[in-house]
């Protein structure tokens, strides 16, 4: 009987050392979750990428096939105006200063 508790023993102390490892070591359960938590940040990442280089790509699209891309550029960026046509800039006047109150 006493045999049998001692072997008992070092048979759960041997599975628990055999368990260590595939919990806690490289490559184990927690090794796991943090990869796979970490390949769903890199999916989302790359989707956004994905999303930023349509845009890209249909900007450089635009640029060269049209003109309209290139002359609204101008327009804003480099404020240019096309020959014949007459330039209006409106300014807000000034905010007039409020007496202080007593």
């Amino acid at each position: 009987m006493r045999i049998a508790k001692i072997v008992a023993y070092v048979l759960l102390g041997l599975l628990l050392l055999l368990q260590y490892p595939l919990w806690f070591g490289d490559g184990g359960v927690a090794s796991v979750w943090r990869l796979k938590d970490e390949v769903g940040a890199q999916k989302a990442e790359n989707a956004r990428l994905r999303e930023r280089n349509r845009a890209l790509e249909a900007e450089v699209v635009d640029l060269k096939q049209g003109l309209a891309a290139i002359e609204e550029r101008a327009r804003n960026e480099l404020g240019m105006v096309k020959k014949g046509e007459t330039f209006y800039q409106v300014i807000d006047a000034p905010a007039k200063p409020q007496a202080a109150k007593p």
